[in-house]
C-alpha cells in the first residue's frame, strides 16, 4: 500500500481512515524547507495545511508522489503549476471550514463595531472606560462583500439577520443570482465608496494581492471598517495601517497576514484594529471535517479514482449519472489504443443519451487516462493526461447528444478509420462492447480479446475456432457482427489467455480473414 507523509497536525479521524485503508501514515511534524525534499522521496501522498511550502524544487525529489492534499481551502503554499507538470494531483477541502470562517468573520465584524477586545483589555487592566469605547450598530449599515463565493455568501446571509444593506463585488456572480441573495452587485470602487464595513473573501492570486490598497482606500468613507478573514496579502497591511492611523477610515479587523506567523506589525499598535492569529478555521468541527475530507480525497487519488476536490483536473465534478461511466470510459480508451495500433492525429469522443446532457470533460479525461496508460510506461493520471495528449499532438474532439439510438447511454471513440462503442446494461451496470469498426456486436470487455475482420461467408467462424482450439486457446465469449457494407463481418473473441504470435499469424493467413487486432487494456 501507499506511504502517506503528513507534515502538519491533522485530525486523528482522518488519519485513522487512511490507516484503516491499509496505508502507512508517516507523521513528521518537524520538517523544514531543507528537510522536506528528502522526506518526500518514496512518498505517494503528502498531506499539509498552510505552513508547509510545496515548491517546484521540493517536488523534484518527489519521485513517487501521486497527490498533495491540503486540509483546508487556500493553496498559495503549493506550486500547483509545477505539480501539474509532474502529473501530481493537488486536492483541498474547500467546504470543510466555510461555516467556521463565516462565523469568525461575523465575530470580527461585531468586535470591530463594538470595540470588544479593547474594552476587555482595559477592564482587565483595571480601567473602566465605558465612554471611550463607544461603538456603532450594524443595523441599517452597508456591508460590502468582496468575493461572493461560498464563504462570502454565508456571511451575507448572516449579515441580513442584523438588518444590514448588502452590496458586493464579484465579476463571476450575475446580478440575477445576487438579487436572489438580496445583494446588489457593483464595481469595487462603488462598493468601497458606499460601505460602512467591507469583508474580504477572495482567493489569493497575482490579481488579488494588494487589491485593498492605498488607491482604493482613498475612496472610502471615514467610518469604513475593513474585515479580512480570507488570505493575508489581499489587504495591503502598510496602506491599511496608514489609513487607520490618519483617520482616513475608522478601523479594521484582521485574522490573516501577508507573512505568518506574524507577531510584530504596525497594525498592532493601533487601538482601532482588532487582530487574531489566523483562527478562521480553528474550530473543532472544521478541523474534523478538513481531516476527514482530505483523507477521503487522498484515498480516491491513490486508488486512481476521480477526485471531486482536485484543483488541477480540468473537469467538473462527476455526478451520479456520469460516475459509473468513468471506469468504462477509461477501459474503452485502453482498448481503442490497441485497436488503432499507433498514435492518431485526432480522437473523437462522443457521449450520447442521458450522459450527453452533462459536462463530459471528466469522461474525456477518463478516456485519455486509459488511452495513454496503455501506450506509455509513464504513470498517467487525470492530471497529466491532457498534457500528454497536447505533447503528442493529439487533437481531441468532444461531441454529445441526448439521442443514443437503441441505448440509454453510449460512449463512442473514433479515429483513423476505427471506432468502438460501449455502454452499461442491466441492474448491475455490466459493461458491454456494442460496436467495433462500425460492426454491431455485444460482448463484455475482457483481459484478452481479438477482433477478427472477415468475409461474410460460411465456414470462416469454424476456421477461427479451429486455429485457436489447436493452439489450446479457449474461447470464453464471442460476438459476431455485420456491417452495413455487404459482405463484411467481424468477430469479437474473449479468450482464456493471450494468443501467441504464431497463432495470430495463422489467423491472418487463413482464407476469408482480412485483419486481426489484439485488444488489451
Amino acid at each position: 500500500m501507499a506511504r502517506i507523509l503528513v507534515s502538519e497536525e491533522i485530525a486523528d479521524g482522518g488519519l485513522d481512515r487512511l490507516r484503516a485503508a491499509g496505508h502507512t501514515v508517516d507523521v513528521q511534524l518537524d520538517l523544514t524547507p531543507e528537510t522536506l525534499p528528502a522526506a518526500l522521496k518514496g512518498a505517494h501522498a503528502l498531506i499539509i495545511r498552510s505552513a508547509t511550502q510545496v515548491t517546484a524544487e521540493a517536488l523534484e525529489f518527489a519521485d513517487e508522489l501521486i497527490v498533495v492534499g491540503r486540509a483546508g481551502i487556500g493553496l498559495d503554499n503549493v506550486d500547483v503549476e509545477a505539480a501539474t507538470r509532474r502529473g501530481v494531483m493537488v486536492v483541498n477541502a474547500p467546504q470543510s471550514n466555510i461555516v467556521s470562517a463565516a462565523e469568525h468573520t461575523m465575530a470580527l465584524l461585531m468586535a470591530c463595531a463594538r470595540n470588544v477586545p479593547q474594552a476587555h483589555a482595559a477592564l482587565k487592566a483595571g480601567r473602566w472606560e465605558r465612554s471611550k469605547w463607544e461603538g456603532v450598530e450594524l443595523a441599517d449599515k452597508t456591508l460590502g462583500v468582496i468575493g461572493l463565493g461560498r464563504i462570502g455568501k454565508l456571511v451575507a446571509q448572516r449579515a441580513l439577520a442584523f438588518g444590514m444593506r448588502l452590496v458586493a463585488y464579484d465579476p463571476f456572480v450575475s446580478e440575477e443570482r445576487a438579487r436572489q441573495m438580496n445583494v446588489e452587485m457593483m464595481s469595487l470602487d462603488d462598493v468601497i465608496a458606499q460601505s460602512d464595513f467591507i469583508t474580504v473573501h477572495l482567493p489569493k492570486t497575482k490579481e488579488t494581492k494588494g487589491i485593498i490598497g492605498r488607491e482604493i482606500l482613498a475612496k472610502a468613507k471615514p467610518d469604513l471598517r475593513v474585515i479580512n478573514v480570507a488570505r493575508g496579502g489581499i489587504v495591503d497591511e502598510a496602506a491599511l495601517a496608514e489609513a487607520v492611523a490618519s483617520g482616513q477610515i475608522a478601523g479594521a479587523a484582521l485574522d490573516v497576514f501577508d507573512v505568518e506567523p506574524c507577531t510584530d506589525s504596525p497594525l498592532f499598535a493601533l487601538d482601532n484594529i482588532v487582530v487574531t492569529p489566523h483562527l478562521g478555521a480553528s474550530t473543532r468541527e472544521a478541523q474534523d471535517k478538513a481531516g476527514e475530507t482530505i483523507a477521503d480525497m487522498v484515498k480516491l487519488a491513490l486508488a486512481g479514482d476521480f477526485v471531486p476536490f482536485a484543483v488541477n483536473v480540468s473537469a467538473a465534478e462527476a455526478n451520479e449519472t456520469l460516475r459509473p461511466y468513468l471506469p468504462l470510459a477509461e477501459r474503452l480508451g485502453g482498448l481503442f489504443a490497441s485497436l488503432v495500433g499507433q498514435l492518431p492525429k485526432q480522437l473523437e469522443i462522443t457521449a450520447e443519451g442521458e450522459i450527453g446532457q452533462y459536462d463530459n470533460r471528466i469522461l474525456t479525461l477518463s478516456v485519455l487516462k486509459g488511452f495513454f496508460g496503455s501506450m506509455s510506461d509513464e504513470p498517467v493520471s487525470y492530471v497529466n493526461a491532457p498534457q500528454m495528449a497536447k505533447n503528442a499532438g493529439l487533437e481531441i474532439r468532444e461531441t454529445s447528444s441526448r439521442d443514443s439510438r437503441n441505448f440509454v447511454n453510449l460512449i463512442t471513440l473514433r479515429s483513423d478509420g476505427h471506432s468502438i462503442s460501449a455502454t452499461l446494461t442491466g441492474r448491475n451496470g455490466e459493461p458491454r462492447l456494442v460496436m467495433i469498426d462500425d460492426h454491431a456486436t455485444d460482448v463484455p470487455p475482457a483481459e484478452n480479446m481479438l477482433v477478427v475482420r472477415n468475409d461474410d461467408r460460411p465456414g470462416v467462424i469454424g476456421v477461427v475456432g479451429t486455429v485457436l482450439g489447436n493452439a489450446g486457446v479457449n474461447i470464453n465469449d464471442m460476438g459476431v457482427g455485420r456491417s452495413s457494407v455487404a459482405g463484411s463481418a467481424l468477430m469479437v473473441i474473449a479468450s482464456s489467455g493471450p494468443a501467441p504470435d504464431e497463432v495470430l499469424a495463422a489467423l491472418r493467413a487463413a482464407p476469408g480473414i482480412t485483419s486481426v487486432h489484439v485488444l488489451t487494456a
